[in-house]
């Protein structure tokens, strides 16, 4: 088993995110989960999403570091999911039970419940992609915002974690072990804002529970 930060449960008050305690309740008040990635993300991806559950009622955003040539992510998740893989578009709505993936050389944030696609606006350096749409889900989501760095080089994502946790929401890192490239992970960890290490099937499983506490009564 991974490495537990200590633990009491998913969300604020009662496992509800800021938002909902704040009393913005919708349809789209469920789970975003949001998976990213760069060096050695094919391998965690395909063995997070098919360890899910298609039913958990959450939804799914795929964060590559991808700039010169088109993701091929969509492709490579269909045949290990029932759920819907979609390449993301700008203004698509975001459903549950769905995986989208971001498009390459695209920024991704959110406005209300649909996907907002945007110009690199780091071009130089590590990429930045993954820290933007962490901050931007933590903002703006109406559910429960959960980060999950998986493998890469580089600590992108890292600088937004502290943005989920005060958004009520949930951090995962891939097992250092089990990574190809265990830099992001390790710089997610070294903030102090990380919940969870496990491997990618165990943070599915994890998923698994914070689905259904979401849907209880």
């Amino acid at each position: 088993m991974g490495h537990n930060l200590p633990f009491v449960g998913y969300g604020g008050a009662a496992g509800l995110s800021h938002l909902e305690m704040a009393g913005v309740m919708t349809e789209y008040s469920f789970p975003l989960v949001c998976l990213g990635a760069s060096a050695g993300g094919v391998d965690a991806f395909t063995r997070l999403v098919r360890a899910l559950r298609p039913d958990l009622g959450c939804a799914f955003v795929v964060i590559t570091h991808l700039r010169q040539t088109p993701t091929a992510m969509p492709e490579i998740l269909r045949p290990v999911t029932p759920m819907r893989v979609l390449l993301i578009t700008d203004g698509m709505l975001i459903e549950r039970n769905h995986v989208y993936v971001i498009p390459s050389n695209c920024e991704l944030t959110l406005q209300d419940e649909h996907f907002h696609l945007g110009e690199i606006s780091k071009p130089f350096g590590w990429p930045n992609v993954l820290t933007i749409f962490l901050k931007s889900m933590a903002e703006h989501w109406m559910g429960m915002p959960v980060a999950v760095v998986l493998s890469g080089a580089g600590g992108d994502g890292s600088d937004a974690l502290n943005s989920i946790k005060a958004a009520d929401g949930v951090t995962f890192v891939q097992k250092r072990e089990t990574a190809a490239h265990p830099d992001m992970p390790q710089t997610a960890l070294a903030t102090g804002f990380v919940d969870f290490e496990l491997s990618p099937e165990e943070i599915a499983q994890e998923l698994v529970r914070i689905g259904s506490e979401k849907r209880a009564p």
